[in-house]
């Protein structure tokens, strides 16, 4: 399991207001919520919120729009596809890194508690700052670049090529794994993290790019790659189940085999 770390902001030293549990509800589970506000008060905090299990969906999405309702409409955070697809609501679950709609109340024991996706700048409550994911991400130049005149229908690969992009391209960019890695959390500004380097090595393998050298050149340096340790966070934590830290070692090999 991926340990707790706490968001960047500050350290959690107070209970935030306990809410009652709706009039009239026998079936209830208990949510413990970090809040964290920009313009002030009792920072940082987190709140205890009862949802009634009746008259609420079974996931811990659910739950959080529940309470944005029907308790609290000033929590904050990320949701769109419901569906495992969009990666908007990754947040640190039951201490582990994971997307609220794919997460069941009924994998949890006991109070479910739920922090921002760790070590990074929290914009509000469970909202996390992803600016430089995000630039890291687009610094791979993650689309197809070629060289060759472009054909008159589509850049055609081999069934096994295609192959080749499996449990690489399903990636949602939720940041799960990168926010789950030690070393990101400490080098951050500089390693690239195993989001972002899986996504590179799925532009590496397609047969169909020819920016193989540039994008090699890209990832060459101390920090950019070689801060990966193997520790397999990344992997455990990964709610599509991929293996970034073995693309990044892919990606190691492809730097030896061109120097030989």
């Amino acid at each position: 399991m991926v340990q707790l770390t706490l968001p960047r902001n500050s350290r959690v030293n107070a209970d935030g207001k306990v809410w009652p549990k709706p009039e009239g509800a026998t079936n209830t589970r208990t949510y413990r919520v970090y809040r964290w506000d920009p313009e002030g008060g009792e920072n940082p905090r987190v709140d205890t919120y009862h949802v009634d299990l009746d008259d609420c969906g079974p996931m811990v999405l659910d739950g959080l729009i529940y309470i944005k309702n029907k308790i609290d409409p000033t929590l904050t955070f990320r949701r769109s596809c419901r569906e495992g697809i969009c990666g908007s609501c990754a947040m640190n679950i039951d201490g582990t890194n994971t997307l609220a709609c794919l997460k069941g109340m009924d994998e949890i024991k006991g109070d479910i508690r739920i922090y921002p996706l760790p070590h990074m700048p929290v914009v509000k409550d469970l909202v996390p700052d992803l600016s430089n994911f995000y630039a890291q991400h687009a610094s791979i130049q993650p689309w197809l670049q070629t060289k060759s005149p472009t054909p008159g229908t589509e850049w055609r690969q081999s069934e096994d090529d295609r192959a080749k992009l499996d449990g690489l391209y399903e990636c949602i960019l939720c940041a799960c794994c990168s926010t789950s890695c030690p070393s990101y959390w400490w080098n951050g500004d500089k390693y690239l993290g195993p989001a972002v380097l899986l996504q590179a090595y799925r532009w590496l393998i397609d047969s169909r790019d020819e920016a193989t050298g540039e994008r090699l050149d890209n990832l060459e340096d101390p920090f950019r790659l070689y801060r990966c340790h193997t520790i397999m966070n990344c992997a455990k934590t990964c709610p599509k189940g991929l293996n970034p830290a073995k693309a990044i070692a892919e990606i190691k090999k492809m730097m030896v085999e061109r120097r030989v």
